[in-house]
C-alpha cells in the first residue's frame, strides 16, 4: 500500500493476521523492505509484519538530502498514525536499527520492544560517509555496489542468487536517496538518547560484520540496561538475507518471553 506521510508518498507492506501483534521491520542503507522478505515470511504467522520503504529508498518517495535520523523517525512514526497503529514491536537492521533507537527515544510509549540487528549507536568516521554520498551523487550506484556487498556478507556468499538479489536493491536504489540517508549516518549520534531507553531489547550481530562489528554490538548493550544479545554465526552485515533463518529464531525466541496478553 502507499500512504502520505509528510511529503512523502510511502510504501509500506503489512503481511499476518489483523488482530496480531504488529511488528515494524526497518531495512538498510541501499536496500528496501525485501531486505527482510525471508524472516517475515516466518514472522507473519504470529504476528501482523509492517514493513515501510524507507525515505529515499524503495518505492518510498526521494526527497532532497541530507536526511537525518529524527526525520526518518518522523516517517515512521506518522506512517504508524496512518495506519491507526498504538504500541508496536520494533526491528531494524543497520541504519533501520539506528532509526528504531531514535523512535523509542522520541515515542517510548510508542515501542513495546526492540529488536535491533547489525546496527550501532554511532558509524564513525563521518567522512566515509559524505564521501559515499558524495559518490553516489556524482557517479550513480554502480561504483558502490562491489565494495558495499563485500560488507554486507561472507566472501562465500557472494555468488548466491541472494548476494545477486542484494547488487539488484542497491543497483535500483536510487542515488539520491541513498546520499541524503549516508548523510544521515554522518550524523547521527544516539549515544545519549539510547542510554535512556528501557523498553525490552534484542541485540543481534553478524559473526563476521566488519560494518558494525562486535564491539559496536557491545557497546549497545551495554548502553540498554538488560538487553539481551546474540551473535549469528556464519552471517556478515545483512543476516536477514544470509542467515534469515537464524534471525527468524532469535526474534521468535525473544518475543516469545515477552507478556504479549493485551494483544490477544
Amino acid at each position: 500500500m502507499f500512504l502520505k506521510v509528510n511529503e512523502l508518498t510511502m510504501h509500506v507492506q503489512i503481511d499476518g493476521p489483523a488482530e496480531a501483534p504488529p511488528l515494524v521491520l526497518l531495512h538498510s542503507l541501499g536496500t528496501s523492505l525485501h531486505v527482510w522478505d525471508a524472516t517475515a515470511r516466518g514472522l507473519a504467522r504470529r504476528y501482523r509484519v509492517i514493513r515501510p520503504d524507507l525515505r529515499g529508498h524503495g518505492l518510498t518517495s526521494v526527497t532532497p538530502g541530507p536526511y537525518s535520523a529524527a526525520q526518518m523517525a518522523d516517517d515512521v512514526l506518522t506512517a504508524l498514525d496512518c495506519l491507526g497503529e498504538g504500541p508496536v514491536l520494533l526491528g531494524g537492521l543497520s541504519i533501520g536499527g539506528l532509526i528504531a533507537q531514535a523512535i523509542a527515544a522520541m515515542a517510548p510509549a510508542r515501542v513495546r520492544a526492540l529488536m535491533l540487528a547489525d546496527t550501532a549507536m554511532i558509524l564513525p568516521p563521518p567522512a566515509l560517509w559524505r564521501e559515499r554520498a558524495a559518490l553516489a551523487r556524482e557517479q550513480g550506484m554502480v561504483p558502490l555496489i562491489e565494495p558495499v556487498l563485500a560488507r554486507w556478507v561472507t566472501a562465500d556468499f557472494l555468488g548466491t542468487p541472494q548476494a545477486h538479489g542484494l547488487r539488484a536493491m542497491l543497483r535500483r536504489t536510487d542515488p539520491q536517496g541513498y546520499a541524503g540517508a549516508a548523510e544521515a549516518l554522518a550524523d547521527a549520534d544516539l549515544r545519549a538518547p539510547t542510554a535512556t531507553l528501557r523498553q525490552p531489547t534484542l541485540i543481534m550481530v553478524g559473526e563476521h560484520d566488519l560494518a558494525t562489528p562486535l564491539a559496536a554490538a557491545q557497546a549497545l548493550q551495554a548502553a540498554i540496561v538488560g538487553s539481551e544479545f546474540v551473535v549469528l554465526p556464519g552471517a556478515a552485515h545483512i543476516p536477514t538475507v544470509q542467515t534469515p533463518d537464524a534471525v527468524t529464531g532469535a526474534i521468535h525466541g525473544f518475543l516469545a518471553g515477552l507478556a504479549l496478553d493485551p494483544w490477544r
